[in-house]
């Protein structure tokens, strides 16, 4: 499908969604009703992120071994891994304290005047248990790869994919031939991505339905009730943008304009959806077309997907200190800096976890004895939330990803100068490894 047809359809079911699910609101009558209304929407959205949870696991897979194999240094990985990590700590701790600072400045929670309980416990329907470093630490390492795809934990594929991918690249060198599972690899991810386009056509309606599906329940009503809340955690995501899109703009120069055009569609289905997979093969395709490598762009888009959460950080923070405010109970600076730091460990195994952020919020609160009941006081615009949170994660890993691939071609410019003095740096195109829509400048 056009990449500028897909936007059009999906920005016509976002609006087409908005408006049936504002009149069937109306015409419930009742909570009950809507959400029986509701349920029939949610058919189509859960075959649909089903589809997309079918290709995800093997779509990683086949893409990140056929990169890993294509990678000749035995130290590309190790450095392209310190560059991300290094980039998504920091993105992070910026998503963060934009949060509590208009948090802060603006103090949404002020005015409701709840009342805390001592020792309250409320029954909130979200699994909090295991969000510690131990926890996280060991879950990173799969016990089988079988049982980590058919839960679709990218981290975990990841980790299995290092490890095969390597010892390809290996056994390539061993050998003078092209190995054939290397090339039964590199068909499988030409057979997942033709898979994905056969996916991507059922999009639009999918949109439609997520979107219908939640208003129908909440109504339109729940944004203005909440409206300064979700004002300004959407004034942050816009601050957050634009400090991407100029560190880009730093790195890449003009052609991160481009970049911004070329992921347009999948913002917006991540935006629709509220689902991170559902965009992440449009986003792979957006990148390839910007000229990013697909091995490098196999490693670092499902690694930030675990790590690189840029709009979540920014609404656990937001969240946090509006469930303080909320039942007035006053942070002292240290305080945030602990909770700032908490945050920056206990959000990074979140991936594939239903609710993620909420959870990590549900998890979170305890921790520094705040109400657990103020969960609930999220729980009903969370959906609202969510959209505009995941389809920040989408501008952070397509920019993150585009800033090291950028500096990965740089390194390989001056190191093909130093060996040869008469090789050019200028970059040629190339199919499959040059980015030549990518600026000249480096990390």
């Amino acid at each position: 499908m056009n990449k500028k047809s897909l936007f059009k359809q999906i920005a016509v079911a976002i609006v087409l969604g908005m408006l049936s699910g504002w009149a069937l609101h109306n015409y419930a009558g009742s909570p009950e009703h809507a959400k029986e209304i509701a349920s029939y929407f949610d058919l189509v959205t859960d075959i649909f992120l089903r589809l997309i949870k079918m290709i995800v696991a093997p779509l990683i897979f086949a893409t990140l071994v056929s990169g890993l194999a294509a990678m000749s240094e035995a130290g590309t990985v190790g450095r392209i891994t310190l560059k991300a990590l290094t980039w998504f700590i920091t993105a992070s701790l910026i998503s963060l304290l934009i949060g509590m600072g208009l948090a802060n400045l603006f103090e949404p929670g002020k005015g409701l005047n709840l009342v805390s309980e001592a020792h309250q416990h409320v029954q909130t329907g979200l699994n909090t248990n295991g969000f510690s470093l131990k926890t996280f630490i060991t879950h990173v390492f799969p016990r089988s790869i079988t049982e980590a795809m058919a839960n679709n934990e990218i981290l975990q594929i990841l980790v299995f994919s290092l490890f095969f991918g390597s010892a390809l690249a290996w056994l390539a060198t061993q050998s003078e031939g092209k190995s054939t599972i290397v090339s039964m690899v590199n068909e499988l991810a030409k057979v997942m991505f033709r898979i994905t386009d056969y996916v991507m056509c059922l999009a639009p309606v999918a949109v439609f339905t997520a979107l219908t599906s939640a208003i129908t329940v909440e109504g339109l009503g729940l944004l203005v009730d909440y409206g300064k809340l979700i004002g300004l955690f959407y004034l942050g995501l816009l601050i957050l943008w634009s400090i991407l899109f100029a560190i880009g703009y730093y790195f890449l120069g003009k052609s991160v304009f481009r970049l911004a055009d070329l992921i347009r569609a999948p913002l917006m289905l991540a935006f629709a959806t509220s689902s991170s997979e559902s965009a992440y093969p449009k986003t792979m395709e957006a990148l390839d077309k910007f000229g990013v490598p697909r091995k490098i762009t196999s490693f670092v888009l499902p690694l930030g997907y675990s790590f690189n959460l840029d709009g979540s950080m920014m609404y656990q923070s937001f969240a946090i200190l509006f469930i303080a405010q909320a039942y007035n109970i006053d942070l002292s600076f240290t305080q945030q800096v602990i909770i700032l730091l908490t945050l920056m460990l206990t959000s990074k195994g979140t991936a594939g976890v239903a609710r993620a952020s909420v959870v990590v919020v549900a998890a979170t609160i305890p921790m520094f004895n705040l109400p657990e009941a103020g969960i609930l006081l999220i729980l009903g615009i969370d959906q609202f939330m969510d959209m505009g949170r995941t389809a920040t994660n989408v501008i952070g890993n397509s920019i993150s990803t585009a800033v090291i691939a950028n500096n990965e071609r740089k390194m390989s410019a001056a190191t093909a100068t130093d060996a040869n003095p008469r090789v050019s740096t200028t970059p040629t195109p190339d199919s499959g490894n040059a980015a030549p829509s990518l600026s000249q400048k480096s990390v």
